[in-house]
């Protein structure tokens, strides 16, 4: 059996005056109306910060400057796609966020983020998010 190799996806972690912003798929999107950080693939000749510069002007209309990587890890689905994640810290960026692809997007104190229906790869992260795992890189 072949193993497929991992898409490489690189997420934003955009936050201000405490809170992180979360988009939720649309109904007709592959997994519907799950939540999400903002980002996705790695195009070939890009770099994780450069596609994800590149994502986030489509998905937000915002310029933003890419910080620390926050945390990596890989994701089996059940359909046995697999994802490799990148997570990384972004708190200065130009212009206001304004949902392009999203059902909506939304501004959340990190405690109350698993209460949303997150995409399941991003579970491990949303709950490490949550208990302050990465408070001070979020500064």
């Amino acid at each position: 059996m072949k193993t497929r190799t991992p898409l490489l996806v690189s997420a934003g972690i955009i936050h201000r005056n405490g809170q992180i912003l979360v988009g939720q798929r649309r109904g007709d999107d592959r997994h519907p109306f799950k939540w999400e950080f903002p980002g996705g693939k790695v195009e070939a000749g890009e770099t994780p910060q450069q596609a994800l510069v590149r994502e986030l002007r489509e998905e937000l209309r915002i310029e933003a400057t890419i910080g620390s990587e926050l945390a990596r890890y890989e994701h089996e689905y059940p359909s046995g796609s697999r994802v490799h994640l990148l997570f990384f810290a972004i708190s200065k960026f130009v212009g206001e966020p304004t949902g392009q692809v999203f059902e909506q997007i939304r501004w959340i104190d990190p405690p109350y983020l698993p209460e949303l229906d997150f995409l399941d790869g991003d579970y491990d992260f949303v709950r490490r998010l949550a208990r302050g795992d990465f408070k001070r890189q979020l500064k």
